[in-house]
């Protein structure tokens, strides 16, 4: 498995493209993304699969890490 994040690393966010880029940020599709991650890790973690939920709590953080660097980014442009 070459391909795989060695366990314990976290990537960074990457930037969104705004605007004037060939793929627009869905703020909209981000923001129910995180929800419904949140949502699930919860669901999983009532039902003690706690691995599912660590899984969906990942997925969350990440949608959660987009939107915050397209944040700086538009606060960057203002």
């Amino acid at each position: 498995m070459a391909n795989t994040i060695p366990k314990g690393h976290i990537a960074p966010a990457s930037l969104p493209s705004t605007g004037k880029h060939s793929h627009p940020v869905d703020l909209v599709a981000l923001h129910g993304e995180a929800v419904n991650a949140c949502a699930m890790a919860r669901w999983y973690a009532a039902r003690h699969n706690h691995a599912a939920a660590a899984r969906k709590s990942a997925q969350a953080l990440s949608a959660l890490r987009k939107l915050a660097a397209f944040e700086r980014v538009e606060a960057s442009h203002a």
